[in-house]
């Protein structure tokens, strides 16, 4: 893999999506159906994904490529392939909360490698760079050439008194009941694969998820976090969280700095 063009053909399509998405989500008006697992889909998914879907498939032909919108590519077995949640948090898209993300990742033997991770309503963007390293990009943001890139590390956590971020609309009595084993200082709330990234810049130290999620709504933000030093374990046994999975449905799972100490 030439991860020098993987870096710019990922970042430039993320931009490009999140720029077609603000179009619509800046609409007076847009339409919201229901998928058959009644999870909502709005035009802004289906614009986002055919844009990524097209440059990734031009760019990496002969790369497996897995995108959330694209039903007929759920069934392969795969362990080195693309994914793409090309709108993550529909939900706070449709409520106009802007949590929402494009998200495109690089999996290589069932692992996340690079990533990026862009939050348009929020001028918030992370990637990996070509090396592995994780960066936020400072904006404005231009399609062709990065602006600032500032390093991003994941926090020295202190275990009495731990930041910790949780989903803002899957919360549930599980995730409040594990949260509450641990000495916290404080909680956020976020949407979409921002959490990873919260937890990637040092801003929160623990993130745990006993939900149900795919890989496409995790690859790249478990990437991102990655390159800044986290990890993402599964909730059960607390090994390493690995993609490519039937069905790339995930299992519950935590994602944290390095210090924290888990408990089970």
């Amino acid at each position: 893999m030439d991860h020098d063009r993987l870096f710019h053909v990922m970042r430039r399509l993320a931009l490009q999506a999140g720029e077609r998405i603000m179009q619509i989500y800046d609409s007076p008006d847009f339409e919201v159906r229901a998928k058959a697992d009644a999870s909502p889909v709005t035009e802004a998914d289906e614009a986002a994904d055919a844009l990524i879907s097209e440059g990734l498939s031009e760019a990496f032909p002969s790369l497996p490529l897995v995108t959330e919108e694209q039903a007929e590519s759920h069934d392969q077995d795969v362990s080195t392939f693309l994914i793409v949640d090309p709108l993550d948090g529909t939900k706070e898209f449709v409520q106009r909360r802007g949590d929402f993300t494009v998200n495109i990742a690089y999996v290589e033997n069932c692992l996340p490698v690079r990533g990026v991770v862009y939050a348009p309503a929020k001028g918030r963007l992370f990637y990996t760079l070509p090396d592995g390293r994780s960066v936020e990009e400072r904006g404005p943001f231009d399609l062709d050439t990065p602006g600032e890139q500032v390093p991003i590390s994941v926090s020295v956590p202190d275990n009495r008194a731990l930041m910790v971020v949780a989903s803002k609309s899957h919360r549930d009595q599980a995730t409040d009941d594990y949260i509450a084993r641990y000495a916290v200082k404080d909680m956020k709330s976020a949407g979409s694969s921002l959490k990873f990234c919260l937890v990637a810049t040092g801003e929160a130290d623990l993130y745990p998820r006993l939900g149900r999620t795919m890989e496409w709504d995790t690859a790249a933000g478990d990437a991102v976090l990655r390159g800044a030093g986290g990890e993402v374990v599964r909730f059960d046994d607390h090994t390493p969280l690995t993609y490519g999975k039937p069905g790339f449905e995930n299992p519950f799972f935590i994602a944290y700095a390095p210090g924290v100490l888990l408990v089970k």
